[in-house]
């Protein structure tokens, strides 16, 4: 019954931040049940990992080429390093593929440790920019799952 109530508040502070920070037990587990939680709320969560994401701008919302890694020899590239290839913006897809009566999309980054302070604040405007896109990213570990709005982690130093 606990985790009603808690997921409502955990529901309540990521629509109104937008963005939140997170803390998780390293053991896991406990945040699938905040993420059950928005899912019943009418969510749908983009769950991701921040690791190797390159610049978040470009990777979220627009048109960005990827290089593969190179796997041994290929014939006929028309580089040496390999080919290009080009993906949509993460959130616009995630956005268009929503249903009607959903509230939005939820990007949950893991490894948000990685992540550098300028990365980070550009997550707290992504919200303004898509109001129907809330972040929540795991900044650290803890003994036990704990938030607070990703502008407040910052501000705190």
């Amino acid at each position: 019954m606990a985790l009603l109530v808690i997921g409502n508040q955990f529901e309540q502070d990521l629509e109104r931040h937008g963005a939140l920070a997170v803390w998780v037990p390293p053991e896991g587990g406990h945040e699938g049940r905040y993420q059950r939680r928005l899912k019943g709320a009418g969510y749908r969560t983009l769950h991701m990992t921040a690791r190797g994401m390159g610049e978040l701008e470009a990777f979220l919302t627009r048109f960005h080429g990827v290089r593969p890694a190179h796997l041994g020899k290929a014939l006929a590239q028309t580089a040496a390093v390999g080919d290009v290839y080009y993906f949509p913006p993460l959130l616009d897809q995630a956005l268009a593929a929503l249903p009607p009566q959903a509230k939005g999309v939820v990007l949950w980054l893991i490894e948000g440790k990685v992540l550098s302070r300028q990365e980070l604040r550009y997550l707290t405007v992504v919200p303004t920019q898509y109001p129907r896109c809330k972040v929540v990213v795991e900044v650290a570990s803890g003994r036990e799952f704990r938030w607070q709005p990703l502008k407040t982690y910052l501000d705190q130093g």
